[in-house]
């Protein structure tokens, strides 16, 4: 059995091995095929070499010898091969040499002139800058006339014989690389220079690289918004937004030392921004602006920007970061991201209110909406150029930390930074923390407890008066008791109440709607006031101008009470009383229901002396505090900061206050009140029906009638009630 496989064995490794040497016979016979087919194509392919013109054999007879050499010891002696393949080579000899006819040759060959084909080539070249290499310059670009080489083969290695550093500094520049990858879009020589023969030196006025002519000339790619798209830049109009610029405007104005895209970007050698070797590399933009800016530059090192760029913080603000790129404006124009009303929110804001930031760096978090909500930055963000910003007081270029003696706000430095606008600040008193929020944040425990206090008083006191008007309406409003027309009518308020009261109505909405309108200025209905602010501060000059007014009608009411001795009366009927709380407590009831007898009131009820007695509080109290703010100068001489901040804190609260009070509890009471709806016309002609008085305040009406000063109506026959005539006043009250 063993043998028998064995010789099996035997047999199989023999037709496997014939099997292997068939197989590589064919595969050779397949290969050798191949190669007689492929090796004439290929020789059949190749572009038949040049050869020499007919006409010209019996001069390369001669000519075409190697070293051959005129009796001066010129060589003239010509390569066919590279003549007929150099662009001359469909010229015959004598198209050239016009005057050899035949041999020997004239004693005297004319020098053939280039200027002979090429004229307008030649005349340019003329007035050019390569002019000044002479009759050789033609051949300097072109070399041996006779192995004149294609244009496109010229440039650049043919500039690099003269101008070495340039070619290499283009070669490696993204301009450079991009032609060398063969991008058809990528620029050469020509494309910036112009024209070889026309080229002209930067400093010509005519040059396409000159000063002024540049942007045009990198405007061909870098404005072509299909090139932009093409190579993904992300850079948007650059050439458009330069020209807007105020170097952008120099140039165009003719000033030589304005800065232009080269003297940024660089001229041969440009790299990409990310690339270190770019002027205009993150790292690099100080020093590339400092060619020009050279004292500014070195203080911006210095500066806590500037240390922090040096010591590697890719988030630390360089130039570029504060003033723009391309669009660098100067400070005083509106659009400049450093001019005096944008720069504390557009551009310090951008980093200083950065929440991440902010975390990375522990940097605090409170400045830029502190500064937002202070005098100055409320001033700023309507459009002053004359308040103090960020860099009033932090410095432009020389900013460092408080801690360090040379900075501006630096503790002992801080009198005379702030004396700078407030003369005198700081002489009595430590400044103190400038940064402060009136609404949150941290602040002087004075600050803190006036806030504190009104964020507790504001809601009970407008809760209050909701409440109480809501139900006093709901309940007059289901009862709807017929009014009493009678048509008698009771003085209420004399000449001089309704004089001191028509200052306040002409002053307190003033006040309102300007003193709000400081406080949001870019809110919509802001707006209208805005337009005049960019000629002056007429937000704060009408609303200092409504303050004056408020003052004199509320002395000229002082005044009247304390020399006219009948109206002074009026102030004791206004004082308060322990029934002002009970008839308080009686109304609730009443209103809710509880009892059904009506609260009776003397000539003033509660509701109105609360309303006058907080006006005059109210009104000494935004005095005070308005000019403490008014007269910024004179506070901050004679008191410490806090007080600025405390009194900006209480102005602005018992803003808010005063004005919801007279929404909701003044244009109640002379308003929406069913008893006096549509209006209570007191405050026209100091007259109020006398029927409003005989529910609530019948005693009263009982007196005023009893001293016969009701005025009966002119014709009491228009004044009638459903039933009849109007009948006598009832005396419901208790005996």
């Amino acid at each position: 059995m063993s043998s028998i496989l064995l010789k099996e064995n035997g047999r199989a490794a023999d037709i496997v091995r014939r099997s292997s040497f068939v197989y590589w016979v064919l595969l050779l016979a397949v290969c050798l095929v191949s190669i007689c087919t492929l090796i004439p194509s290929a020789v059949l392919a190749q572009p038949k070499a040049a050869q020499p013109l007919k006409q010209d054999e019996s001069c390369l007879a001669c000519h075409g010898q190697a070293g051959m050499t005129s009796g001066g010891g010129k060589t003239i002696s010509i390569d066919p091969a590279k003549h007929a393949t150099s662009v001359h080579g469909t010229l015959g000899c004598t198209d050239c040499h016009t005057n050899i006819k035949d041999f020997p040759h004239p004693d005297k060959i004319l020098k053939v002139r280039c200027s002979t084909c090429h004229t307008d080539k030649t005349s340019h070249v003329t007035s050019s800058i390569h002019a000044a290499l002479g009759d050789g310059a033609c051949q300097s670009c072109h070399g041996d006339p006779h192995e004149v080489a294609p244009a496109a083969q010229v440039a650049p290695a043919k500039c690099a014989q003269c101008h070495a550093d340039e070619v290499k500094a283009f070669r490696q520049s993204i301009h450079g690389q991009a032609a060398a990858a063969g991008d058809p879009d990528a620029p050469n020589c020509l494309s910036c220079h112009g024209s070889v023969h026309q080229i002209q030196a930067s400093s010509d006025a005519a040059s396409p690289v000159a000063k002024k002519n540049l942007p045009d000339t990198c405007a061909a790619c870098h404005s072509n918004q299909q090139f932009l798209t093409r190579h993904k830049i992300p850079f948007a109009h650059p050439v458009e937004l330069y020209r807007q610029s105020v170097h952008g405007r120099a140039v165009a104005d003719g000033d030589g030392a304005a800065a232009t895209c080269s003297d940024c970007h660089g001229s041969h050698g440009i790299f990409p921004p990310k690339d270190a070797r770019s002027k205009t590399n993150h790292w690099n933009i100080p020093a590339t602006c400092g060619q020009c800016h050279s004292d500014i530059s070195k203080t911006y090192l210095e500066s806590v920007h500037g240390q922090a760029m040096k010591a590697g913080v890719s988030a630390a603000p360089i130039c570029s970061d504060c003033h723009g790129e391309h669009l660098i404006l100067g400070p005083k124009e509106q659009r400049s991201l450093v001019n005096a009303g944008r720069v504390s929110m557009a551009t310090c804001g951008r980093c200083h209110s950065d929440e991440r930031l902010a975390l990375r760096y522990n940097l605090p978090a409170d400045r830029v909406p502190s500064y937002a909500d202070s005098y100055h930055g409320l001033a700023a963000r309507g459009g002053s150029q004359s308040v103090a910003n960020c860099a009033s007081c932090h410095g432009v270029h020389n900013i460092l930390r408080s801690t360090d003696p040379r900075s501006t706000v630096n503790a002992t430095n801080l009198p005379k930074t702030c004396g700078a606008c407030h003369a005198g600040a700081g002489e009595r008193f430590v400044i103190g923390p400038v940064h402060v929020q009136t609404g949150t944040g941290p602040s002087h425990p004075v600050v803190k407890w006036i806030r504190w206090t009104y964020w507790g008083l504001i809601p009970l006191t407008l809760g209050f008066m909701i409440l109480h008007n809501l139900l006093d309406l709901l309940a007059k409003l289901i009862r709807r008791e017929p009014r009493h027309e009678s048509g008698g009518q009771v003085l209420r308020m004399n000449l001089n109440f309704r004089m001191a009261h028509w200052g306040v109505i002409l002053s307190f909405p003033t006040l309102v709607f300007t003193g709000f309108a400081l406080k949001y200025p870019e809110a919509w209905w802001a707006r209208p006031l805005m337009l005049w602010e960019s000629h002056i501060a007429f937000r704060g000059l009408v609303h200092r101008s409504a303050a004056v007014v408020l003052m004199v009608a509320t002395v000229y009411h002082m005044i009247h009470l304390s020399i006219n001795r009948r109206d002074r009366l009026f102030l004791k009927a206004m004082l308060p009383q322990l029934k002002d709380a009970s008839d308080l407590l009686q109304v609730f009831s009443h209103n809710l229901g509880l009892t059904k007898a009506e609260p009776r009131f003397a000539k003033f009820n509660y509701a109105e002396k609360v309303e006058y007695w907080a006006f005059m509080w109210g009104t000494v109290v935004m005095t005070v505090s308005g000019f403490l703010l008014w007269f910024n100068n004179f506070t901050l001489r004679y008191f410490p900061k806090w007080v600025s901040d405390a009194a900006t804190a209480v102005h602005y609260y018992e803003a808010l206050l005063a004005t919801f009070s007279i929404l909701l509890w003044h244009f109640y009471m002379v308003i929406f009140d069913p008893l006096v709806y549509p209006m209570d016309t007191a405050w026209i002609n100091g007259k109020v029906p006398a029927d409003h008085y005989r529910h609530s305040r019948p005693e009263y009406l009982r007196a005023l009638e009893r001293a016969h000063l009701i005025e009966p109506p002119s014709d009491p026959a228009d004044f009638r009630e459903e039933q009849g005539t109007v009948e006598a006043p009832k005396d419901n009250s208790p005996a």
